[in-house]
């Protein structure tokens, strides 16, 4: 730039970025733009402790689910199995149930703004002035991504996700199982992966060139507006050092597996067969060690889903008001669910990894943002945790009333995936009662 600007001088967005690539990178939006701008993981062992490695799964179901049919009457080991857990009977010492839990001060601007906040617990979502904060898989994947090809891969059956960045952007949810297949699995030609190198250099290069200019900006910027760039430049080397963990991963060769690349479900309401081959592509991913980090968004539709028995829109029977009728249909529903997440569980079950099972080596979080869908309540949300070598085969029972955080479960998740933290969103707690590694 030619010339400072003065504390009373508009600083031109557009001009400061028209050598800085701004089509791919763009400074935030701080005070002194607003005059002209406005407001708008083959399996490896790990190399550091030639341990097996841990892996982290959260699967959500937006539309939650019935808890009269989740969750036992009694606390311990000697539940009763309700409904939806005689789905999972088989893994019944592999997993637990925990109740009374949530997130705090979730009322948003509608009544699946809870959705947004399932993995960051940041309050009031969507209302004025909200900002999202990091979900526990990005957290765990900027600690532990670096040992694998993918740091964490964010998957989904609409678009959506639950996984967020550090300055609060929703990363796209992956919706096609064959697209996630070449990602993982299908090299590139010569030309392809020599492509592939240019544009990582390249967006490399444009990161110097806006980290150079930002930093000879700051010394004239407001208190306010250095502190939002500061969050701006601990992006930038963020994203330098994926780039350069990038740059390595292209020129490997990618695992082989025997396996035919999916064919994408082109039933648009078969949502449980969408549901079991995104579980597959799962499955396969933390098998060949090309992610340690997923997070699965099981979105509703409002549509009827192509399932035997069910002849009514899917978001309307979650608004039952006790109809019993509805309610029975919604439970056809959710009881396909928990048969698809049963055979993920299997499958995790069937992997050997030295002489223990994918699962054991596998935290897997199932359950929902909403503990009442027909109300939209996100009070005492579904949650249940399988594998990871956790005590298991419990119900672990919090106050329904009064209750406890969820993100004290998530302290204790992140501590198993290596994360320094006795912290996180609204913990309480540096774990979660009742619940302990084996």
């Amino acid at each position: 730039m030619s010339r400072l600007r003065t504390p009373h001088t508009p600083l031109n967005r557009r001009r400061f970025l028209r050598g800085a690539g701004a089509a791919v990178l763009g400074l935030p939006l701080l005070e002194a733009m607003e005059a002209t701008f406005g407001r708008q993981s083959t399996f490896a062992a790990d190399g550091a402790s030639g341990q097996t490695p841990k892996r982290f799964v959260a699967a959500c179901a937006t539309l939650g689910f019935h808890t009269p049919f989740l969750f036992p009457q009694q606390a311990g080991a000697d539940y009763e199995l309700t409904p939806y857990l005689k789905m999972l009977e088989q893994h019944r010492q592999d997993f637990t149930v925990l109740s009374g839990l949530c997130h705090p001060e979730q009322q948003g601007n509608n009544g699946h703004a809870s959705e947004l906040t399932w993995l960051t617990a940041a309050r009031r979502p969507g209302l004025a002035g909200f900002r999202n904060t990091i979900s526990l898989d990005q957290q765990i994947a900027n600690e532990i991504g670096i040992h694998t090809r993918f740091p964490s891969l964010v998957l989904s059956t609409s678009g959506r996700s639950m996984s967020w960045t550090s300055s609060g952007v929703e990363i796209p949810g992956e919706t096609s199982p064959a697209r996630l297949f070449k990602l993982l699995f299908i090299d590139g030609s010569e030309q392809e992966v020599a492509a592939e190198m240019r544009q990582l250099q390249r967006g490399r290069s444009i990161l110097d060139t806006v980290q150079g200019d930002a930093n000879r900006l700051e010394r004239d910027l407001s208190p306010s507006d250095r502190r939002k760039l500061d969050e701006y430049l601990a992006a930038v080397r963020d994203l330098e050092v994926r780039l350069q963990q990038s740059e390595g991963w292209v020129q490997r060769p990618k695992p082989h597996v025997d396996t035919e690349q999916p064919k994408d479900i082109q039933d648009k309401n078969d949502a449980i067969g969408k549901q079991q081959l995104m579980y597959d592509m799962i499955a396969l991913a933390l098998q060949t060690d090309s992610t340690r980090t997923v997070t699965f968004q099981l979105s509703g539709m409002n549509a009827v889903p192509t399932i035997p028995g069910v002849s009514n829109d899917w978001h309307n029977l979650s608004h039952h008001g006790k109809d019993p009728e509805k309610i029975d249909e919604l439970k056809v529903i959710e009881e396909a669910e928990f048969a698809a997440f049963n055979q993920f569980l299997s499958k995790l079950k069937s992997i050997d990894e030295q002489g223990r099972s994918l699962l054991d080596h596998t935290a897997v979080l199932f359950g929902s943002n909403l503990g009442n869908a027909s109300s939209h309540d996100w009070h005492n949300v579904p949650v249940i945790v399988a594998g990871g070598g956790f005590q298991h085969g419990t119900h672990v029972a919090h106050d329904q009333q009064d209750n406890t955080p969820l993100s004290n479960l998530f302290v204790s998740l992140g501590q198993h995936m290596g994360l320094e933290i006795d912290q996180f969103g609204s913990s309480t707690e540096g774990g979660v009662r009742g619940f302990e590694k084996a």
